[in-house]
């Protein structure tokens, strides 16, 4: 590609790493890709070997440490130049495909070795390093998302990734870092089918709100974005995730912000196409439309609108229970006139306007057909 900001290699890198040993200051190129990635190898391990040697150290080996923690972040920050380019030059596919291939190499253990020692990194450079990995999941390497592979021999890697939400200095960088690994299908799949989802009800009851917030959209992507594994979870999962959803992010949530994108979630959930049984056996619920009712007459005028796009849902439902039906029959006058003056945050919202009309109707059919 033209205006390659990396030296492109063709062979076989491993023989690289000693021109730059011999080079220090006098290099006459700069690495090639792999001899990047080669090199954030070496100072890893150099530094995970010698920072717990004990207090006893000269200065002399403390500067080293510092040196090489130096030139760790240099060098991350040059991975991530290859992968993004500079502002100014496009990065070159040829030089990605080489990072990539040398990244995920078998036996290779860079991936632990960032996630190990990413709480030990500066506030930059631990950016620089999520940033490096949310790239490296959508590089392909002869048409193959390596990064699938790896994940899939390596799954404890995402038992890590769930422990960083214990430390809240890095319970963010963690929890991009596995947003980015369930890109995967194979990864979500692993997450959902362990213990740590019902981890998730409690870590987004997190008194930080920055933390809250990217939990809940780990959380929320793990269980909308890939469409058959999440039926297939809801599947055999219903009972108690609905019961922990409602308890913890529904009913028991003082938090406003939480308890409004979790009423969201709940609706892409069920009116996502391919999780139809899960809508049908959910608004066939008489305690779920309670909660919704009572939804209703939240103070907040945010909340009541996104609880009505759910309870309409138990209203135009075709095949609604008995007990759903008498239970909308039992209130119809108090919810008449609620929805009489009830109208969307937005002004002219046309599809809420009509939603609105349909469910009057369907309640004012109850009615007749009570008679």
């Amino acid at each position: 590609m033209a205006g390659c900001l990396w030296p492109c290699v063709t062979a076989d890198a491993d023989g690289g790493g000693a021109g730059h040993k011999k080079g220090g200051l006098f290099r006459s190129k700069p690495r090639t890709p792999p001899e990047v990635v080669q090199h954030v190898r070496e100072l890893l391990t150099y530094i995970l070997d010698h920072k717990d040697a004990g207090g006893g150290g000269s200065s002399k080996r403390d500067a080293k440490l510092e040196h090489k923690m130096i030139e760790l972040s240099k060098s991350i920050k040059d991975m991530k130049g290859i992968l993004y380019g500079d502002g100014e030059e496009d990065p070159c596919d040829e030089a990605c495909k080489q990072l990539t291939k040398e990244f995920f190499k078998k036996n290779s253990d860079i991936f632990r070795q960032l996630i190990i020692f990413l709480p030990q990194l500066d506030l930059e450079t631990q950016k620089d390093v999520t940033q490096v990995i949310a790239n490296l999941q959508r590089q392909k390497v002869d048409s193959r998302l390596v990064a699938s592979e790896y994940l899939e021999a390596n799954s404890d890697l995402l038992d890590i990734l769930m422990s960083g939400y214990e430390n809240i200095d890095i319970a963010v960088h963690y929890s991009t870092l596995l947003r980015d690994c369930i890109r995967h299908q194979v990864a979500a799949r692993y997450v959902l089918e362990s213990q740590h989802l019902k981890s998730f009800f409690d870590y987004i009851q997190f008194p930080d709100f920055n933390v809250q917030s990217d939990v809940f959209k780990t959380f929320k992507e793990l269980v909308t974005r890939h469409k058959s594994t999440v039926a297939e979870f809801f599947s055999k999962n219903y009972d108690w995730f609905f019961a922990e959803f409602n308890s913890k992010l529904i009913l028991s949530a003082s938090n406003y912000f939480i308890k409004r994108q979790a009423i969201q979630l709940l609706r892409d959930i069920l009116l996502e196409r391919s999780n139809a049984a899960v809508m049908v056996r959910y608004v066939s619920s008489k305690e779920h439309l309670i909660i919704l009712m009572n939804l209703l007459r939240e103070d907040s005028k945010a909340i009541q609108v996104e609880a009505f796009h759910v309870f309409k849902l138990f209203v135009l439902n075709k095949e609604k229970p008995p007990e759903i039906s008498a239970i909308l029959h039992t209130n119809r006058n108090k919810l008449l006139r609620f929805l009489k003056d009830f109208s969307s945050v937005e002004k002219d919202d046309k599809k809420f306007d009509a939603d609105k009309g349909r469910v009057v109707s369907e309640i004012l059919t109850l009615a007749l057909k009570s008679r």
